[in-house]
């Protein structure tokens, strides 16, 4: 019940109402017209039908009748009119004489057919006559037959009547089962049609219109189910296709937003960092001459002086001079970027060359580096001064920091040299990442104690070398720094001989 009332709440517009209207509803219609035909000519053959018989009856009956009325045995009429009631569904017979007096009868009859139209026609033609009359207040069906003796002379007539009721009977019989039947056929394809539709379309469809309103509520991500006809399958395909194209369109263009955000922020950040360079240029040249003096006069004063406290003095005010003149290169190599012609130089070279430059530094309480054994023999193309002061900045950072282990070692990994430092002091900072801690004037040690621009010139060396830099710490305790430079191919080739 509640699937019959639901059919008749279709939307509009629904594939369900337009299949209804536009093919079950005119297939019923054609069925229901052709069954008015058939029953219109089924309703002919059931009259003829009972026309045949009952003719066949009186044909049957008429002979003998004739006979014994031309001898006037008028029990021998009524023997053989009883006779009928045994062949067929008859209500009544009778016989007349030419003038339509009755002769004898049974069953209901007419009592005298004297001024009947029909029965003076069959009296004339001699051709059988049928109508529907009205006998003793009941509808019947007369049929009118002339009785003829052995010579062909009318000398009677012989009245058959049956009820109409028994051909409407079978005619409403026929007609009630047939439209049941059209009515049973209307609602199996109605019923036929919802479930098919349903099934074959119907379900398709709803999660089709499904994956699109999840995909209109902001999903990009969902994509709708391909089963189903052929038909559904190309619009789900459609629909998955046009998604996918509008997410990789989106995608490209945040990544064009993304790049052009970072081209911004690295054009800000180098148009900062050349306005410091700037500045830092300016401030170290100005440094540079009064510290040079100030060097200069200490030490004649140092030469004139015979007493060791103030030996010991100008020898402090040598140091600070001395750290403030490192400090003073540092900012001039972050400042000032040379560009040098790349020379050839031996991996081994280049690591003597910065643990020796590293020596004029060392205090007596600083760990000294050790180079770890099994390095690779091998040639590089570098701006040897420029990557032999960034093994220094890593390798100075490293003993400062460390408790009684700085070591440096190199290996080969795949096409790329990577320099290792590791040392056993407290670590890298948790709060900073690593490329905070490569970005100019940051440190983590005591205020005084370094500028922040060491990590951020060994970034800029390595990256001009098309090389990076890795900074992390060490699960045993320590940090270790890690240089990584690509090998050229002839590099490669020499490791190898």
């Amino acid at each position: 019940m509640t699937k019959l009332t639901n059919l008749w709440r279709w939307p509009l517009a629904s594939l369900q109402r337009r299949l209804f209207f536009y093919v079950v509803l005119p297939m019923l219609l054609l069925a229901a017209l052709a069954m008015r035909f058939g029953l219109s000519f089924t309703n002919t053959l059931v009259a003829d039908s009972l026309r045949s018989d009952l003719e066949l009856i009186g044909r049957a009956i008429r002979v003998p009748i004739s006979d014994a009325l031309l001898q006037q045995d008028t029990a021998t009429i009524n023997t053989y009119l009883e006779s009928v009631f045994t062949i067929g569904r008859v209500y009544g017979a009778s016989v007349y004489d030419t003038e339509g007096g009755l002769v004898a009868a049974t069953g209901v009859t007419e009592r005298d057919l004297s001024h009947s139209l029909v029965a003076s026609e069959v009296v004339r033609t001699g051709q059988l006559q049928d109508s529907y009359r009205s006998v003793s207040g009941e509808s019947v069906f007369s049929q009118f037959l002339p009785i003829v003796d052995r010579s062909g002379r009318i000398h009677g007539l012989l009245q058959i009547n049956r009820k109409q009721s028994d051909f409407s009977r079978s005619l409403s019989q026929m007609a009630e089962l047939a439209w049941l039947s059209w009515l049973a056929l209307a609602v199996l394809s109605l019923l036929i049609m919802w479930l098919g539709h349903n099934s074959a379309v119907g379900q398709p469809v709803a999660r089709l219109v499904a994956s699109m309103r999840r995909v209109a509520a902001g999903d990009s991500q969902h994509r709708a189910d391909t089963n189903g006809p052929i038909e559904l399958r190309e619009l789900s395909r459609g629909l998955n296709s046009m998604l996918d194209h509008i997410n990789n369109s989106n995608a490209a263009i945040l990544r064009q937003q993304q790049e052009r955000e970072k081209l911004a922020q690295q054009l800000k950040a180098q148009e900062t960092m050349a306005a410091v360079g700037q500045v830092v240029s300016g401030v170290a040249h100005e440094l540079g001459a009064p510290l040079s003096v100030i060097d200069g006069r200490a030490q004649r004063l140092l030469r004139q002086q015979t007493d060791d406290d103030s030996k010991r003095q100008l020898e402090a005010v040598r140091g600070q001079v001395a750290r403030l003149n490192r400090m003073v290169q540092q900012l001039q190599a972050f400042a000032h970027t040379p560009v040098a012609p790349q020379q050839q130089i031996a991996l081994d070279q280049l690591l003597q060359q910065a643990l020796h430059s590293l020596s004029f530094e060392q205090q007596e309480q600083d760990v000294m580096p050790t180079l770890a054994e099994g390095y690779p023999q091998l040639s590089l193309q570098a701006d040897v001064p420029r990557l032999e002061l960034a093994l220094v900045n890593v390798l100075r950072n490293a003993m400062q920091a460390a408790d009684s282990r700085v070591e440096l070692s190199a290996e080969i990994q795949g096409t790329e040299l990577w320099l290792r430092v590791q040392d056993d002091g407290p670590g890298l900072p948790e709060s900073l990442t690593a490329d905070e801690l490569v970005a100019p004037f940051v440190s983590t040690k005591v205020q005084g104690k370094g500028t922040g621009l060491g990590l951020a010139i060994v970034q800029q060396i390595v990256q001009a070398h098309q090389g990076r830099v890795l900074l992390h710490n060490l699960a045993a305790g320590g940090c270790e720094v890690c240089l990584i430079l690509p090998l050229t191919s002839a590099a490669l080739t020499s490791v190898q001989e």
